[in-house]
């Protein structure tokens, strides 16, 4: 699908949509629990919806009506099932390590460059600890094999996702684990995430100095009923454009979240925007935007909006310890850089970063290279361009954001007092 975004000032007020993050960890611990869970999710996207047809697979049954899911948890997991993760790696990393401990062989089916995303280190750790992994084809990945529990070693410094699908896995086995990571966890917050949701459903992942240890449980437990809060990554994108064009304030916002991307609001306030939270309700204004210097290890999913702001900012903005943005849904170091640079930016690509130098925006045509994050990047950075922007494979954005369009005409036209 292709756009034409006119320039045009962004602000208003819009409501965050259901954290995907959150959604897929309920979803999973729903799935596995004791009786049926009620969870609360104002809309779904094209990962969660992977996550919740690759549990049906396995037996689960769902239901979703009026914004929330009803999950009836699988009695006896269906063997030899064919898991569609489409292009999700939260699906397929989450739910590998899950079908191992539940010892029922299955094929997960990958789509786009999800084929192309690592599997290592977790394929070796899953396979030192008693399952088989195989890739039947280019777009499969077959498990079969039981996980045991016990002593685990892992690098944290990959993906979280590893780590989360091992600590959603190991309640499973029947035993003590630990997990113990040889290298420092980046992008920390997620893990934080799913060790909450796991107290929710009564697994207790303890903290331990090198990682976790997971006690001998009986199950998980049905919490009755949860809500899926916010999306703090995809709040990030009003939040970026309030602080470049006019006021934008998102409500819906956990103020307390184990989201790591909350993060936004401190990285926005070091460049010198004004941010005012009240209650679940968070307001960024333009301020005197100047560079700034960014570890993005722990926030790598916020450096498409970060760079649209540091390239609307005076002086020079340099974006370190990124390196894993290129393993992406798209390489996004290059994906930022291209299309930044197609409407006139001036960003150079680092060994693990940017640099990203004041640039006046000029428009033009721009590609979302297939990543529903360069696309929500591109649509807010018409409002500092001068010119439209033309941007080919708008529809990236339903990975994620189904509704993102009529949320950005809604913060254009509200803009202009028409709403």
């Amino acid at each position: 699908m292709e756009l034409t975004l006119t320039p045009r000032p962004i602000g208003g007020k819009i409501r965050a949509i259901a954290s995907k993050s959150q959604a897929h960890r309920l979803l999973i611990c729903a799935a596995l629990a004791d009786r049926a869970t009620k969870i609360v999710c104002a809309e779904t996207s094209q990962d969660m919806d992977a996550t919740a047809r690759a549990l049906a697979a396995l037996g689960a049954d769902f239901t979703y009506r009026n914004g929330a899911y009803t999950v009836y948890p699988m009695e006896l997991p269906r063997g030899d099932s064919e898991l569609d993760c489409g292009e999700s790696g939260s699906t397929l990393r989450f739910l590998l390590p899950v079908v191992g401990a539940l010892g029922v062989g299955a094929t997960f089916r990958l789509h786009g460059r999800l084929a192309e995303r690592p599997l290592s280190p977790l394929w070796e750790a899953m396979e030192a600890h008693g399952c088989r992994l195989t890739r039947p084809s280019a777009d499969t990945v077959r498990c079969e094999g039981r996980l045991d529990g016990g002593h685990w070693e892992i690098a944290g410094n990959v993906s979280s996702q590893f780590i989360s699908g091992l600590l959603l896995a190991l309640p499973l086995t029947g035993e003590e684990s630990d997990i113990m990571l040889t290298t420092p966890l980046e992008s920390a917050g997620y893990t934080d995430l799913t060790v909450q949701v796991l107290q929710q459903f009564g697994v207790n992942a303890e903290r331990a100095e090198t990682g976790w240890h997971i006690p001998l449980t009986g199950g998980y437990t049905s919490c009755g009923s949860a809500a899926v809060e916010g999306d703090w990554s995809n709040a990030a994108f009003w939040l970026c454009a309030g602080a470049i064009s006019d006021a934008v304030t998102v409500e819906g916002l956990s103020m307390t979240s184990a989201q790591g991307d909350r993060a936004i609001l401190s990285v926005l306030e070091q460049f010198g925007a004004k941010v005012e939270v009240c209650g679940d309700r968070v307001t960024v204004t333009p301020g005197d935007l100047r560079g700034i210097e960014l570890d993005a290890r722990n926030i790598p999913d916020l450096v498409p909006p970060i760079a649209l702001v540091a390239a609307c900012a005076k002086g020079t903005t340099r974006i370190f310890g990124a390196e894993r943005l290129r393993l992406k849904e798209s390489d996004r170091l290059q994906s930022v850089a291209n299309t930044l640079s197609a409407l006139g930016a001036n960003v150079e690509i680092t060994t693990d970063g940017l640099l990203i130098r004041s640039s006046r925006l000029s428009g033009g045509t721009a590609d979302s290279h297939n990543d529903h994050r360069i696309a929500m990047m591109a649509a807010i950075a018409a409002c500092a361009c001068a010119r439209p922007i033309t941007l080919r494979g708008a529809e990236a954005v339903n990975k994620s954001y189904p509704r993102f369009w009529e949320d950005y005409k809604r913060l254009n036209l509200a803009r202009e007092g028409i709403l």
